[in-house]
Protein backbone atom coordinates (compact mmCIF):
# COMPACT_ATOMS: atom_id res chain seq x y z
CA UNK A 1 0.00 0.00 0.00
CA UNK A 2 3.18 2.41 -0.63
CA UNK A 3 0.83 4.34 -3.15
CA UNK A 4 -1.57 5.46 -0.15
CA UNK A 5 1.98 7.32 0.95
CA UNK A 6 1.80 8.94 -2.23
CA UNK A 7 -2.04 10.31 -2.50
CA UNK A 8 -2.96 13.53 -0.34
CA UNK A 9 -4.88 12.72 2.90
CA UNK A 10 -8.59 13.62 1.83
CA UNK A 11 -7.56 10.80 -0.74
CA UNK A 12 -6.40 8.51 1.25
CA UNK A 13 -8.81 8.49 3.69
CA UNK A 14 -11.52 7.89 0.75
CA UNK A 15 -9.40 5.28 -0.45
CA UNK A 16 -9.16 3.43 3.12
CA UNK A 17 -12.98 4.07 4.21
CA UNK A 18 -13.75 2.28 1.01
CA UNK A 19 -11.34 -1.05 2.02
CA UNK A 20 -12.92 -0.91 5.36
CA UNK A 21 -16.66 -1.02 4.14
CA UNK A 22 -15.88 -3.46 1.27
CA UNK A 23 -18.90 -3.26 -0.35
CA UNK A 24 -17.80 -2.12 -3.82
CA UNK A 25 -15.65 -4.10 -6.59
CA UNK A 26 -12.23 -2.51 -7.68
CA UNK A 27 -14.03 -0.82 -10.91
CA UNK A 28 -16.60 0.91 -8.73
CA UNK A 29 -14.14 2.30 -6.34
CA UNK A 30 -12.15 3.80 -9.15
CA UNK A 31 -15.59 5.07 -10.11
CA UNK A 32 -16.30 6.84 -6.69
CA UNK A 33 -12.55 8.14 -6.12
CA UNK A 34 -12.64 9.31 -10.05
CA UNK A 35 -16.23 11.10 -8.93
CA UNK A 36 -14.75 12.70 -5.37
CA UNK A 37 -10.77 13.63 -7.28
CA UNK A 38 -11.90 13.92 -10.79
CA UNK A 39 -8.40 16.50 -11.76
CA UNK A 40 -5.85 14.91 -9.31
CA UNK A 41 -4.09 11.44 -10.26
CA UNK A 42 -5.38 7.90 -8.97
CA UNK A 43 -4.11 4.95 -8.24
CA UNK A 44 -4.12 2.34 -11.05
CA UNK A 45 -6.52 -0.59 -10.66
CA UNK A 46 -3.95 -3.01 -9.93
CA UNK A 47 -1.99 -0.66 -7.10
CA UNK A 48 -6.18 -0.73 -5.60
CA UNK A 49 -6.51 -4.24 -6.13
CA UNK A 50 -3.09 -5.13 -4.58
CA UNK A 51 -4.61 -2.64 -1.35
CA UNK A 52 -7.42 -4.08 -1.15
CA UNK A 53 -5.78 -7.93 -0.63
CA UNK A 54 -3.79 -6.60 1.81
CA UNK A 55 -6.31 -4.59 3.33
CA UNK A 56 -8.08 -7.70 3.57
CA UNK A 57 -4.90 -9.74 4.64
CA UNK A 58 -4.71 -7.12 7.57
CA UNK A 59 -8.43 -7.48 8.72
CA UNK A 60 -8.35 -11.20 8.74
CA UNK A 61 -5.05 -11.41 10.80
CA UNK A 62 -6.56 -8.89 13.12
CA UNK A 63 -9.81 -11.17 13.67
CA UNK A 64 -7.77 -13.72 14.41
CA UNK A 65 -5.54 -12.51 17.05
CA UNK A 66 -9.10 -11.52 18.36
CA UNK A 67 -10.32 -14.84 18.73
CA UNK A 68 -6.63 -16.03 20.07
CA UNK A 69 -6.81 -13.57 22.58
CA UNK A 70 -10.36 -13.98 23.36
CA UNK A 71 -8.94 -17.99 23.90
CA UNK A 72 -6.27 -17.19 26.29
CA UNK A 73 -8.07 -15.11 28.24
CA UNK A 74 -10.76 -17.83 29.12
CA UNK A 75 -7.64 -20.66 29.06
CA UNK A 76 -6.26 -18.15 32.59
CA UNK A 77 -9.81 -18.37 34.08
CA UNK A 78 -11.46 -14.97 33.00
CA UNK A 79 -14.22 -13.92 31.54
CA UNK A 80 -13.74 -12.71 28.04
CA UNK A 81 -17.14 -10.61 28.65
CA UNK A 82 -15.94 -9.51 32.17
CA UNK A 83 -14.91 -5.86 32.53
CA UNK A 84 -11.53 -7.28 33.45
CA UNK A 85 -11.09 -9.90 31.14
CA UNK A 86 -12.49 -7.79 28.53
CA UNK A 87 -9.55 -5.06 29.08
CA UNK A 88 -7.21 -7.80 28.86
CA UNK A 89 -8.43 -9.08 25.99
CA UNK A 90 -8.21 -5.31 24.59
CA UNK A 91 -4.39 -5.18 25.96
CA UNK A 92 -3.50 -8.59 24.14
CA UNK A 93 -5.17 -7.84 21.01
CA UNK A 94 -3.10 -4.56 20.65
CA UNK A 95 -0.26 -5.72 21.56
CA UNK A 96 -0.31 -8.55 19.01
CA UNK A 97 -2.09 -6.40 16.32
CA UNK A 98 1.18 -4.24 16.93
CA UNK A 99 3.95 -6.82 16.26
CA UNK A 100 1.70 -8.45 13.35
CA UNK A 101 1.28 -4.77 11.63
CA UNK A 102 4.93 -4.12 12.23
CA UNK A 103 6.14 -7.57 10.35
CA UNK A 104 3.47 -6.97 7.56
CA UNK A 105 4.61 -3.52 6.43
CA UNK A 106 8.33 -4.67 6.61
CA UNK A 107 9.49 -3.08 9.64
CA UNK A 108 11.57 -5.99 10.30
CA UNK A 109 14.29 -7.63 8.47
CA UNK A 110 12.88 -11.13 8.61
CA UNK A 111 9.22 -12.05 8.13
CA UNK A 112 9.87 -15.26 9.54
CA UNK A 113 11.99 -14.59 12.36
CA UNK A 114 10.70 -14.34 16.01
CA UNK A 115 8.79 -11.28 16.94
CA UNK A 116 10.88 -8.90 19.28
CA UNK A 117 9.37 -6.64 22.15
CA UNK A 118 10.52 -3.26 22.48
CA UNK A 119 10.70 -1.78 25.78
CA UNK A 120 8.25 0.51 25.13
CA UNK A 121 5.93 -2.70 24.25
CA UNK A 122 7.46 -4.28 27.53
CA UNK A 123 6.33 -0.88 29.24
CA UNK A 124 2.88 -1.25 27.84
CA UNK A 125 2.29 -4.57 28.80
CA UNK A 126 3.25 -4.04 32.40
CA UNK A 127 1.27 -1.15 32.40
CA UNK A 128 -2.04 -3.20 30.86
CA UNK A 129 -1.23 -5.83 33.98
CA UNK A 130 -1.35 -3.42 36.61
CA UNK A 131 -4.53 -1.92 35.17
CA UNK A 132 -5.34 -5.39 34.67
CA UNK A 133 -5.26 -6.09 38.23
CA UNK A 134 -6.74 -2.77 39.36
CA UNK A 135 -10.31 -3.66 37.07
CA UNK A 136 -9.99 -7.20 38.61
CA UNK A 137 -9.82 -5.73 42.45
CA UNK A 138 -12.85 -3.05 41.89
CA UNK A 139 -14.94 -5.56 39.75
CA UNK A 140 -14.19 -8.09 42.60
CA UNK A 141 -14.93 -5.51 45.38
CA UNK A 142 -18.09 -4.45 43.36
CA UNK A 143 -19.34 -8.35 43.63
CA UNK A 144 -18.80 -8.27 47.26
CA UNK A 145 -21.02 -5.57 47.66
CA UNK A 146 -23.81 -6.38 45.49
CA UNK A 147 -23.22 -10.12 47.35
CA UNK A 148 -23.97 -8.45 50.44
CA UNK A 149 -26.96 -6.12 49.72
CA UNK A 150 -28.77 -9.10 48.17
CA UNK A 151 -27.99 -10.92 51.34
CA UNK A 152 -28.78 -8.30 53.16
CA UNK A 153 -32.34 -7.83 51.32
CA UNK A 154 -32.81 -11.76 51.35
CA UNK A 155 -32.36 -11.55 55.37
CA UNK A 156 -35.28 -8.77 55.48
CA UNK A 157 -37.48 -10.62 53.26
CA UNK A 158 -37.27 -13.88 55.39
CA UNK A 159 -37.35 -11.92 58.40
CA UNK A 160 -41.09 -10.44 57.69
CA UNK A 161 -42.07 -13.87 56.66
CA UNK A 162 -41.38 -15.39 59.42
CA UNK A 163 -42.96 -12.27 61.48
CA UNK A 164 -46.23 -13.06 59.43
CA UNK A 165 -45.61 -16.77 59.80
CA UNK A 166 -45.81 -16.44 63.84
CA UNK A 167 -48.85 -13.62 63.74
CA UNK A 168 -50.64 -16.52 61.27
CA UNK A 169 -49.89 -19.48 63.22
CA UNK A 170 -50.01 -18.68 66.99
CA UNK A 171 -45.68 -19.63 67.25
CA UNK A 172 -44.26 -18.30 70.86
CA UNK A 173 -41.57 -15.94 71.13
CA UNK A 174 -39.24 -19.04 71.89
CA UNK A 175 -40.13 -20.57 68.59
CA UNK A 176 -39.43 -17.79 66.81
CA UNK A 177 -36.13 -16.91 68.12
CA UNK A 178 -35.26 -20.52 67.07
CA UNK A 179 -36.57 -20.09 63.74
CA UNK A 180 -34.43 -16.67 63.59
CA UNK A 181 -31.30 -17.45 64.80
CA UNK A 182 -30.70 -21.47 63.60
CA UNK A 183 -32.62 -21.10 60.32
CA UNK A 184 -31.96 -17.40 59.22
CA UNK A 185 -29.01 -16.52 61.06
CA UNK A 186 -30.38 -13.61 62.63
CA UNK A 187 -29.37 -12.77 66.47
CA UNK A 188 -31.37 -10.00 67.76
Amino acid sequence: MSFLKKLTEPQRKLIERLLREDRLTLNEMLDEIRAEFPVESIPSRSALGRAKKNFAEHARRMREVQAAAEVLVTELGEDKDDKAGAFMVQGITTLINNLVLDRLEGNQEDPDGSIELSIKDALSLAKASRELMQARGLSTKQRLEVEAIARQRLLEEQEKNLDDAVASKGMTAEQAMFWREKVLGVVR
